[in-house]
């Protein structure tokens, strides 16, 4: 599948890419929808209605829809932020109307040569399993560490405009 879709126009395989991620997004959000109503039948459900509860949800409602179009650039965090916005009863609408652009940036990043890299490390891996976590470590220790610098630059900026 994946030589398939890499031997395909760019359009091809964005549309067909895009498609991908709005299906297994919308799934995922409705299993947590599912999750969620087995959960307001059992013991749970006062805990969910709370009024505390309810106030989070309005909030992430309000201005935690950014975050699930992000989370379509990242592995393995998309899914659960798929999976929480069915759990806390995210209207469908407005889940749908926050995933477009990031079926659309997951559609164009995999198209456009995302999936080369996965198969390139899959390649590596045969070749040498060690080389391969050893890279995907390395990666993921500079983006952790660029993550904390970007994050101590702003901490410092702010701290800097309240004096």
């Amino acid at each position: 599948m994946v030589r398939w879709i890499m031997s395909q126009p760019f359009a091809i395989a964005f549309i067909c890419l895009t498609i991908v991620a709005m299906v297994r997004s919308q799934c995922t959000y409705w299993v947590g929808r599912l999750v969620r109503a087995g959960v307001l039948r059992a013991s749970w459900a006062q805990r969910l209605a709370s009024e505390g509860a309810a106030k989070a949800r309005d909030k992430l409602e309000r201005w935690g829809w950014p975050l699930i179009p992000v989370s379509f650039l990242t592995v393995g965090f998309q899914t659960a932020v798929n999976l929480s916005a069915g759990l806390i009863g995210w209207r469908w609408w407005r889940y749908t109307l926050a995933a477009v652009p990031g079926w659309l940036m997951w559609g164009a990043v995999y198209a456009a040569g995302g999936l080369a890299v996965f198969a390139a490390i899959a390649a590596m891996a045969a070749a040498s399993p060690m080389l391969a976590v050893a890279t995907i470590q390395t990666v993921a220790i500079l983006i952790c560490v660029t993550v904390y610098l970007v994050h101590r630059r702003t901490a410092a900026a702010r701290a800097a405009k309240t004096t």
